[in-house]
């Protein structure tokens, strides 16, 4: 079935946010921040997919870091987070491990974050356990500046 909700009500990739992040003094990936695009918070088990493409290159999974709260997961461990909320209001990082990182100016940075919505069963479902998919999905061009 090909349903899925999608509401826009912010920007999910967050303007100005794009940076490289550093260990041990050196640029180890880079990072962003996000917001759902959904109108309520939700426990990160619900999130089904993350992914990160920028500039056409797909980051690997476990090079991606789903940061909120001042926890931090990795996209595997995320179903199995029931009591960690992510607020809308909150803004979430996430990171990339890329040693060298990205070079100042501009990204086309594509962020898939699929969820499902655990209080409405996905219609016309004919097995139990299925919800209706969130796309909380962005694509946008932003500029890395340090």
């Amino acid at each position: 079935m090909g349903l899925e909700m999608k509401m826009a009500f912010t920007d999910v990739i967050r303007p100005g946010t794009l940076k490289n992040y550093y260990v041990n003094g050196k640029i180890n990936g880079y990072q962003f921040d996000v917001r759902l695009g959904y109108y309520r918070g939700h426990y990160l088990s619900v999130i089904d997919k993350l992914a990160v493409e920028v500039d056409g290159e797909k980051a690997d999974d476990l090079d991606v870091t789903f940061c909120v709260n001042g926890k931090e997961f990795a996209p595997a461990e995320l179903k199995y987070q029931f009591s960690e909320f992510w607020t809308i209001l909150t803004p979430a990082t996430i990171k990339v491990r890329k040693p060298g990182g990205l070079s100042q100016g501009d990204h086309d940075v594509n962020l898939t974050l699929m969820l499902h919505s655990p209080y409405m069963p996905l219609p016309g479902a004919t097995e139990p356990h299925q919800y209706t998919p969130i796309n909380s999905c962005d694509r946008k061009t932003v500029t890395l500046s340090e």
